[in-house]
């Protein structure tokens, strides 16, 4: 199989232990636990590289079956420091820094300038084009971790607590919209079928403000509960909100509701039978 570029993966099969060096140098990580984790990365990446080469790949582009380990490593790469918090540039830069060992030793060893300058612009290609494909990957990742976190966010800022025997609430505060009522939707009524409760508190007493819209995600969660064959009351209907709803016209008709939880704790009490006393 014909070689891309000879001069390049001569450089890498002669000279590895040189461009590692160089590039880890350069690349300045002063932490030693860090230096150890970037000199293994560098090192993989190194000999990645050389096997893609070695295959036929193009260092004009890397893409095809001779580069899938490399990219393969690049995304891992790219992910793994997205996950401890480190910056696109951070990553792009330290795979940037593979270039100046690479020129150097190319300087040294290409004597004829009509091959170096070929092999100088193949290093130059091909490096940026990694680096552009870790700052891609970094990209998307981020954007998995900051999604992953709000959905975490969001189950922890609706829990669904289970009172007693049949009878759950969700104590729900801040803005509601329909990612966050959905995600409310679909854990009451999984807990629903789990303990097999027959009513379900709704407590928006910190709700700020109750619009058309959030009045339409209550009453599809109540529909969805009452599906499920369980009562639903929603409590923490404040007299500001109490108006609100009124002159949006929304028809609250068979639905509990109550002013606050204790009216709604009481009510609950009640439907499933049970009692409290004071001991003397």
């Amino acid at each position: 199989m014909k070689q891309q570029h000879p001069a390049l993966l001569s450089l890498l099969e002669t000279h590895e232990s040189a461009i590692l060096d160089e590039w880890l140098a350069e690349a300045g990580v002063q932490d030693p636990t860090h230096q150890r984790a970037t000199a293994a990365q560098a090192r993989e990446l190194l000999q990645l590289l050389r096997s893609a080469l070695q295959a036929g790949g193009d260092a004009q582009g890397p893409n095809g079956p001779a580069w899938q380990g490399m990219n393969e490593a690049l995304e891992a790469l790219s992910r793994s420091r997205a996950s401890r918090g480190q910056t696109a540039g951070e990553t792009s830069v330290f795979v940037q820094a593979m270039k100046k060992p690479l020129f150097t030793l190319l300087q040294q060893t290409v004597p004829a300038a009509a091959d170096l300058v070929p092999a100088l612009w193949s290093a130059t290609a091909l490096v940026d084009q990694l680096a552009q494909r870790t700052a891609n990957t970094f990209q998307q990742a981020r954007e998995d971790i900051i999604r992953r976190q709000q959905e975490e966010l969001l189950e922890l800022s609706t829990p669904v607590v289970k009172l007693w025997d049949g009878v759950l609430a969700v104590p729900m505060i801040g803005v509601l919209d329909s990612n966050r009522t959905q995600v409310v939707m679909e854990t009451l009524l999984q807990r629903i079928l789990e303990t097999e409760s027959e009513l379900a508190i709704i407590d928006i007493t910190g709700v700020p403000t109750v619009d058309t819209l959030v009045a339409q995600h209550l009453l599809k969660t109540v529909a969805a509960i009452r599906l499920m064959g369980a009562d639903c009351i929603i409590s923490g209907i404040r007299p500001q909100i109490a108006q609100t709803i009124v002159h949006l016209g929304i028809d609250l008709q068979g639905i509990y509701t109550r002013a606050n939880l204790a009216d709604a704790l009481s009510l609950a009490l009640q439907k499933t039978g049970w009692r409290i006393t004071r001991a003397a």
